[in-house]
């Protein structure tokens, strides 16, 4: 695959979404997002929470809202990995402050590129940058990393063992020399992660999370559906599997 440069046409561009019924999705998406938190919390429900997870009730079918309008599916997206035409898309919102992130990242996404790997999952990862200057400024390195096709490498690196980095490690210096130390070409790299395209493309998905009222991470959406925070391995294996028995039928 040709090298992509921020100087070409950008590679894609958030989705327009139209019609009030469309808002209706947004608006509910917003309360199972941001409103799941309760004053009156039990003691395994506070334990879910210590670990970044706020639990969501299921809903019955007839219930269930469809937020699959948040899958771009575009094959020049820099931040996925996986057929377009994959049965199931997951959307992660997370930040590389994010310490529930990078455990999710290291227990749990290698599991989801099994998934990947067997043409069933496309990810689709947006980084939310709730954390402050620091992970902004570490999602437009990775960013820059994701034109040089560098992109999960420098990711899994960001994540190393599950652990976050510290702020300073996430300075412009210490993310080029990362990026030097993958054998990514330094001077495209910062001049990449300086540019003004992929700044904008950095506060597209940002935008996106904060109109879904996705203001914690990790959250995600799977198969159209909203889960929120760094859930067991298993909880999402069996939301993947759910949603590829629902597209056999």
């Amino acid at each position: 695959m040709p090298q992509q440069t921020t100087s070409s046409k950008p590679p894609w561009l958030l989705p327009m979404i139209v019609g009030v019924a469309a808002l209706a999705v947004i608006v509910l998406a917003y309360f199972i997002f941001a409103g799941s938190d309760s004053p009156e919390s039990s003691a395994a429900t506070q334990q879910l929470e210590d670990r970044g997870v706020v639990d969501v009730a299921p809903q019955s079918e007839a219930d269930q809202i469809d937020l699959s309008f948040v899958e771009r599916r575009d094959e020049t997206d820099p931040l996925s990995i996986g057929t377009v035409d994959a049965p199931v898309t997951m959307v992660v919102f997370s930040d590389y402050q994010c310490p529930f992130c990078a455990s999710w990242s290291h227990e749990t996404l290698p599991i989801m590129m099994d998934y990947v790997a067997e043409d069933q999952l496309r990810i689709e990862w947006r980084d939310l940058n709730v954390f402050g200057p620091e992970s902004e400024q570490a999602s437009k390195a990775a960013y820059a990393a994701a034109l040089q096709e560098g992109f999960w490498e420098y990711h899994d690196e960001l994540f190393a063992d599950g652990d976050i980095r510290d702020p300073a490690e996430l300075s412009e210096d210490a993310l080029v020399e990362l990026a030097a130390d993958l054998g990514l070409d330094t001077e495209q790299f910062t001049t990449d992660m300086r540019s003004d395209p992929v700044a904008e493309q950095i506060l597209i998905n940002q935008q996106l999370g904060t109109d879904l009222g996705a203001y914690s991470t990790p959250s995600f959406i799977v198969d159209g559906q909203p889960m929120v925070g760094a859930q067991p391995t298993e909880v999402f294996v069996n939301a993947v599997d759910d949603a590829l028995a629902k597209t056999a039928r």
